[in-house]
Order: C-alpha cells, then structure tokens, then sequence
C-alpha cells in the first residue's frame, strides 16, 4: 500500500511539473487583415534567424472578420523580433510581384513599415520577466 501511494504521489509530481511553462508567453493580435482567405503565418526570430527563413517558433492562424491571433509559449527571456504575413493562398510562403514587390500583405514587430525588407533592430524587442501582447499591423 505504501507503494502504492508512493508511486501515485510520484506520478503527480512530474505530471505537475511537465505542466508548468518554463518561460514567457506571447500573444500576437493582427486585426487589420483585408481578407479571411488563407492564413495569416507567424514567426518569432533572433538576430541569427531574422530574415533566413523558419524562426525560433513558428505559428499560424485561421483568419476570421480581418483578424487572426497566435500565441508563441515558453519564450525564454531574450531579445526577439516577429515576422507575419497574410498568406491567402496557404502555399507557405511570401509571393512576389516579377519588381520584387510583394504580394501578400506582410508586418513586423513594431510596426516598422519602411520600404525594403524589414530590418532585426528596427523590430526587435525584450522578452523579460513578463508574458507580452503585441498588436501587428500588416
């Protein structure tokens, strides 16, 4: 008996303790999207991961009424950046213009809409001791 509740008080010590986040949660709100086709496409980067492809996390979300949130858990504390986009066509990546342009509507972290890709030091933000909830416009 007495190992009987030993081994139920053990199981629920590492149900428990794999329960627990082990960092910060962010929540991504876009509620400016022009269309409910496709998905909009996440991705949280560090300096090393920005602009080369799938990020650290990656994320993705139906889009309903022009809006569309996803949520990246179990951030460690950091400096990050989030790149998303509108991809109405859901073929997993940005579609460009034959000049270049893009396509499907696109936003960073910060809101930074300048001409030319995005930069990591103008999107970059803290993750700290807090959980974030960050609006993007795209």
């Amino acid at each position: 008996m007495k190992n009987v509740i030993l081994t139920i008080a053990f199981l629920f010590s590492i149900a428990f303790g794999f329960a627990q986040d082990n960092g910060i949660t962010i929540t991504v709100t876009v509620d400016n999207l022009t269309s409910d086709k496709g998905n909009a496409s996440f991705s949280l980067h560090t300096a090393n991961t920005f602009m080369k492809g799938a990020g650290i996390k990656n994320a993705s979300s139906e889009i309903k009424n022009g809006k569309a949130i996803v949520t990246f858990t179990n951030v460690k504390p950091g400096e990050y950046a989030i790149l998303g986009m509108h991809d109405a066509n859901e073929n997993g990546k940005m579609d460009f213009r034959e000049n270049g342009m893009p396509l499907e509507s696109f936003g960073t972290s910060n809101n930074v809409m300048a001409f030319g890709p995005p930069q990591y030091d103008e999107a970059k933000f803290k993750v700290e001791d807090k959980d974030l909830n960050l609006k993007i416009r795209f």
